[in-house]
C-alpha cells in the first residue's frame, strides 16, 4: 500500500489502528481506545473510492475516502476487503460512529468492492498505480480516448493503445501483461481471504505458480509452506482445514512431519533424531501420537524422509541433505588420499623469491604452513584476525600462479569475495556465480559432468558455508584439483544446516593449518587484540574514557538508555568525530531480532532518525516495513534471478508509484523489484550479527543488554566485532558482555557429516 500523504497521514492512520475493533487491532498494538457507537442499528451505504488512505495487506483492514449520494463531504468507510483500489465501486453495511478527533465516520461490519463502470471511477482506478505503466497522465488520456470501454480494450485490442501519444508496443505490452496478471492476482487475493488468510503473499503465490494458482493450492495446500517464501505451515493449515482436510488425516501428518525437519534445518540441523522429530511434530498437529507414527512409516516408505543410524543414534534426514552430507565426505576423503598434482617447487628458492615480491618475510609459522599447502592435495587454514591468513594465502597463489597452477577464488557472499579480489589481487567470484546458478532452478551449472577450470580451489569465509552448498561445489570441483579451505573456526557457524567447516578439521582427515601469532601491525589495533582476548575467554581491554582507541564500551543500564544512546553516537556523535557517512559507513549489529534492542525497533527508530519521510517523495509500504528513497536494506533470501544472494547490503535509489517498482543499488549494480516482491529485502540499519558473517564494515555499533541472555555467546560478539574495520562500538551493560565472553557452549546440531568424514 502506498501512503500519499505525510506526517499528518501517519498520525491519522495511527489514530485509526487504535481504534479498530478487536478482529482488525494488529496483536502487539497497545492502544486500547474503541469509540461508541452513535446508533445500534445496521445502515448501508455505497458510494465512489475517491481514495484508499490506508490499507493493511495483512488483515486487509482498509480506511478509505468514499464519494456517497447523499452525503455532501467525502465519508471516511473503515472496513475489510481483500484487496481494493481508488475508482472502484464500494457497498456497505455498519453503524455510523462519531470519533472525537476524525469526525463523522462509517464502520462496516461488511464491506465489498467491485470494478468500475463510470468513466471518473475507471480514471482513478487506473490512476491508482495499481497497473503498471499507467499513472494518473495516462488514465486520464485513455478514458478520454476509450471511455468506459478501456478494459476490454486493454484486454482483447491492446494495440489499439498505441493510438495514444507516448505509448509504443514496450509500454503497450507492459500495460496489457500488468492488466493480465493483476485480475489473476485479484482472483487469488478474494480465494486466500475466503479461507481466512492475509492477501500480502498474492503476487508471490503468482509468480510461483502462475494462472493455475488457486488449482494447485486447492489440489495440496501444504505446498504453500515449502514453495512460498514467508507462508509457514500454520497458513497453509488453515487453508487446508477450511478446505475440508481432516485434522487427522495422513496428508496433514506427513506434511506436519516434512515442515518440522525443514524448520530444523532453519536452526542449521541437517537430521532430527526419530524422538524429538515426533515430538516436535505430535506439538505442532496436535493429534494421537498412532497417526504421526502412521505418517512417518508411510513417508519413510515412500522415501520422503529416510532414515539412519549416525553414532548411536536414529536419525531422520531430508534425502538431499543425507546425499549432500555423503558426497562431501567422498570428496573430502578421496583428497586426503590423494597426492599433490602441482608442478615441482625448489620450496627455498620459491620463499625467497615471493618475499622479494610482496617485501613481506614470512614468520616460522607461516613458513611452515605454505610447505604444506604445496605438497597437499586439501588444506585448511584457521585462524583469528591479524593472524596472517590473507599474507599466507598471497604467497601461496603468488608461487603457484607463478608455475602456470590455474586458480579459482571464491567465496559464500559477495562482499567477502570483493574483499578476497581486493586482498589476493586475483578475482574472486561468490559460490554461486563461480558454479553458475541457473536463475530458473536454482540449480548450477558446473557439476561433475561439467567442471570448474581450474588446478586450485580456495574457499574464503569457510566457517560460512553449509552442507548443500560445499555439497555442490565439490561436485565440481574437477578430479585432479587440489582444495585450499581457509575460514575463522571461532566464528559463528553458517546460517545453513551443518558444521561443515569444523566437522572437516574435527575428523583430522586433511592436514589443518593453525594460525594464533597476531602479527605486530595487527596488534596496535584493539578490535584484533580484544577479539583474540574474547576468543580466549577474558573480558576485552577498555580505553580510558577520552582516550584514542579503535574499541569503546559505552556503559548504560536500562534498554532504552542503550537504543537511546545508539541512535545519539550513529545519528551525531561518529560521523562527527569520524566524518563518516551515518547511513553509508555506520552498521548496528543485533544479536538479536525482536525486543527493544533487537534489529525491528532499532531499524524503525534508526530510519526515523537517519532518513525521515519527506512529503514530496514516495512511500512504499509493505510486509511490515515502510520503504522510502536512501534507505539501507539488505536481501533477506538468494534471488537467482536478479542475480542478488542473502545477506547482500543495498540502497534504495528510486521508487516508482506507478510501475510500482523499487530500484536498489548493489555495489555499483541496479535492481529492479516489484512492490510484491519487496519480501525478500527488509531493512539494515540494523542487522543481526548472523546476517554480518562474511562482511567488513568501517564502523560496527553493537547493542548487549542481559535481556538478550539466551543469544550471548562468546563466538556471537567474537565474530561481531571481528566485522569492525576502523571503530567498533559495544554500548550496554558490562554483565551482559562478561556472560557472553563465559558463555562457550559450542551449538549442537544434528548432523552425520563428522561420522561419514571418520568412517
Amino acid at each position: 500500500m502506498i501512503l500519499e500523504s505525510a506526517e499528518a497521514g501517519r498520525k491519522q492512520i495511527h489514530a485509526f489502528r487504535c481504534r479498530l475493533p478487536p478482529s482488525h487491532k494488529q496483536a502487539h498494538h497497545p492502544c486500547a481506545l474503541h469509540p461508541q457507537p452513535t446508533k445500534q442499528f445496521a445502515e448501508s451505504l455505497s458510494g465512489l473510492i475517491e481514495r484508499v488512505t490506508f490499507f493493511n495487506e495483512e488483515s486487509g483492514f482498509a480506511v478509505l475516502k468514499v464519494k456517497s449520494k447523499g452525503h455532501r463531504d467525502q465519508v471516511t468507510v473503515l472496513g475489510s476487503l481483500p484487496s481494493v483500489s481508488a475508482g472502484e465501486w464500494v457497498t456497505a453495511e455498519g453503524r455510523w460512529i462519531q470519533d472525537k478527533e476524525f469526525g463523522l465516520q462509517f464502520r462496516a461490519e461488511m464491506l465489498n468492492s467491485t470494478a468500475p463502470t463510470t468513466k471518473e471511477g475507471i480514471e482513478k482506478y487506473l490512476g491508482s498505480g495499481m497497473v503498471k505503466g499507467i499513472g494518473p497522465i495516462y488514465a486520464k488520456k485513455l478514458v478520454e480516448k476509450f471511455g468506459e470501454q478501456i478494459f476490454e480494450v486493454i484486454e482483447k485490442e491492446s494495440a489499439r493503445l498505441e493510438e495514444l501519444d507516448g505509448i509504443g508496443p514496450k509500454r503497450r505490452k507492459r500495460i496489457r501483461d500488468a492488466w493480465a496478471e493483476q485480475k489473476v492476482i485479484r482472483q487469488i487475493m478474494v480465494f486466500l481471504h475466503s479461507n481466512g488468510v492475509s492477501t500480502s503473499r498474492a503476487v508471490r503465490i503468482y509468480k510461483t505458480y502462475g494462472e493455475d494458482a488457486i488449482e494447485k493450492v486447492r489440489s495440496d495446500p501444504y505446498r504453500l509452506a515449502k514453495d512460498i517464501h514467508g507462508i509457514g505451515f500454520k497458513t497453509a493449515d488453515q487453508i487446508a482445514q477450511k478446505m475440508g482436510i481432516p485434522v487427522d488425516s495422513l496428508i496433514r501428518a506427513c506434511a506436519g512431519l516434512s515442515h518440522v525437519l525443514i524448520e530444523a534445518t532453519g536452526e542449521g540441523h541437517c537430521a532430527l533424531p526419530v524422538e524429538l522429530l515426533r515430538d516436535e511434530a505430535g506439538k505442532l498437529l496436535l493429534v494421537d501420537d498412532k497417526i504421526v507414527t502412521e505418517a512417518l512409516d508411510r513417508t519413510l516408505a515412500s522415501k520422503g524422509l529416510v532414515k539412519e543410524m549416525i553414532a548411536g543414534h536414529e536419525l531422520i534426514f531430508l534425502p538431499h541433505l543425507k546425499r549432500a552430507e555423503e558426497m562431501i565426505a567422498s570428496r573430502i576423503r578421496s583428497l586426503s588420499r590423494a597426492p599433490s598434482m602441482f608442478p615441482e617447487i625448489d620450496f627455498e628458492k620459491a620463499v625467497i623469491w615471493c618475499q622479494g615480491k610482496t617485501g613481506k618475510e614470512l614468520a616460522p609459522s607461516q613458513r611452515e604452513a605454505l610447505k604444506l599447502a604445496l605438497s597437499s592435495r586439501a588444506l585448511v587454514i584457521t585462524g583469528g584476525p591479524g593472524v596472517g591468513k590473507t599474507t599466507l594465502v598471497n604467497a601461496i597463489l603468488l608461487i603457484l600462479r607463478a608455475k602456470k597452477v590455474k586458480c579459482l577464488l571464491c567465496a559464500p557472499t559477495g562482499r567477502a569475495a570483493k574483499r578476497l579480489s581486493e586482498t589476493t589481487g586475483v578475482e574472486a567470484k561468490t559460490i554461486h556465480r563461480l558454479l553458475e546458478v541457473q536463475p530458473a532452478t536454482g540449480t548450477f551449472t558446473r557439476n561433475e559432468g561439467n567442471p570448474l577450470d581450474c588446478d586450485l580451489l580456495v574457499v574464503d569465509e569457510t566457517s560460512m558455508v553449509d552442507v548443500p552448498l560445499m555439497a555442490n561445489l565439490l561436485r565440481a570441483l574437477p578430479p585432479k584439483a587440489s582444495l585450499l579451505l581457509v575460514g575463522d573456526i571461532d566464528q559463528l557457524p553458517s546460517v545453513g544446516p551443518g558444521m561443515v567447516l569444523r566437522h572437516i578439521i574435527e575428523s583430522k582427515v586433511v592436514p589443518v593449518v593453525r594460525l594464533t601469532e597476531v602479527f605486530r601491525q595487527a596488534a596496535h589495533s584493539r578490535i584484533i587484540t580484544n577479539a583474540h582476548r574474547i576468543k580466549e575467554g577474558q573480558m576485552p581491554e577498555i580505553a580510558a574514557k577520552g582516550g584514542e582507541s579503535d574499541f569503546f564500551f559505552i556503559d548504560r543500564d536500562e534498554p532504552e538508555q542503550i537504543a537511546a544512546t545508539l541512535v545519539e553516537m550513529v545519528k551525531n556523535r561518529i560521523p562527527a568525530k569520524f566524518r563518516l557517512d551515518a547511513i553509508r559507513d555506520i552498521q548496528v549489529l543485533c544479536p538479536m531480532n525482536r525486543g527493544s534492542l533487537g534489529i525491528r525497533e532499532l531499524n524503525v527508530r534508526l530510519q526515523n532518525e537517519l532518513n525521515p519521510a519527506r512529503a514530496d517523495e514516495p512511500v512504499a509500504e509493505k510486509f511490515g516495513w515502510q520503504f522510502r528513497p536512501r534507505d539501507k536494506v539488505i536481501q533477506t533470501e538468494n534471488d537467482y534471478d536478479k542475480d542478488v544472494f542473502n545477506g547482500d547490503i543495498g540502497q534504495i535509489v528510486k521508487i516508482d508509484l506507478v510501475e510500482r517498482e523499487v530500484v536498489i543499488r548493489f555495489d555499483q549494480r541496479e535492481v529492479v523489484y516489484d512492490f510484491g516482491e519487496l519480501d525478500e529485502v527488509s531493512l539494515a540499519y540494523a542487522i543481526t550479527i548472523h546476517k554480518s558473517q562474511g562482511s567488513e564494515f568501517p564502523v560496527i555499533v553493537t547493542p548487549l543488554a542481559t535481556q538478550q541472555y539466551l543469544l550471548l555467546q562468546r563466538n556471537l560478539v567474537y565474530t561481531g566485532i571481528t566485522r569492525g574495520k576502523k571503530l567498533v562500538v559495544l554500548i550496554g551493560q558490562r554483565k551482559a558482555l562478561a556472560i557472553a565472553v563465559r558463555n562457550n557452549k559450542t551449538e549442537n546440531r544434528f548432523s552425520g557429516l563428522l561420522a561419514r568424514l571418520t568412517n
